[in-house]
């Protein structure tokens, strides 16, 4: 099979891939209780641009939920500190931006330090304008989002599309 048609093959089914399976989610998810359902499609962009890395799957998540806790843990900082709102802000992410880079470096086996900060950014975007008392499920939410963008659509997707990619090739 010459190079443009491989290409071609792998262009088609990775579309169908993705017209396929992340609508299931999108569609399935308020039905669980999730009403974070498209932080699952930041999650996989994520992973993907990792090389869709199975083996990085496990620390990827790690990092998306340790930034999902990350921002709760900002959120009740921000709320406890007496200081102006700025000057709150700025110290609570210089803290913890450098705790995390600290940690998740230290123990990079286990951790993707770039899905902890992007995961503690999708938590601040979601969650920053609620004070903690009114948060209740919203992190579940937001992890099991983050756990669905690495595990469902991104290995999920990728599995597909090597799936169909195999069989194209099976029949020619």
């Amino acid at each position: 099979m010459d190079e443009k048609r491989q290409k071609r093959i792998s262009m088609l089914s990775l579309a169908l891939g993705i017209a396929l399976l992340p609508p299931i989610w999108a569609v399935l998810a308020p039905y669980i209780g999730v009403s974070t359902g498209a932080v699952a499609l930041i999650c996989a962009g994520l992973y993907v641009t990792n090389g869709n890395k199975r083996c990085d799957a496990f620390k990827i998540a790690v990092g998306f939920l340790l930034g999902d806790l990350w921002a709760v843990c900002a959120i009740w900082i921000m709320e406890k500190l007496p200081f102006h709102p700025d000057a709150e802000l700025y110290v609570t992410l210089f803290v913890l931006g450098g705790l995390a880079v600290i940690i998740g470096e230290s123990f990079a086996k286990y951790i993707f330090l770039p899905a902890w900060l992007c995961g503690w950014a999708i938590g601040l975007t979601i969650m920053g304008p609620l004070p903690v008392a009114e948060l209740h499920t919203l992190p579940v939410q937001i992890g099991a989002a983050m756990l669905a963008g690495v595990v469902y659509v991104g290995i999920g997707v990728d599995a597909f599309q090597k799936w169909v990619t195999g069989l194209v090739r099976g029949h020619e």
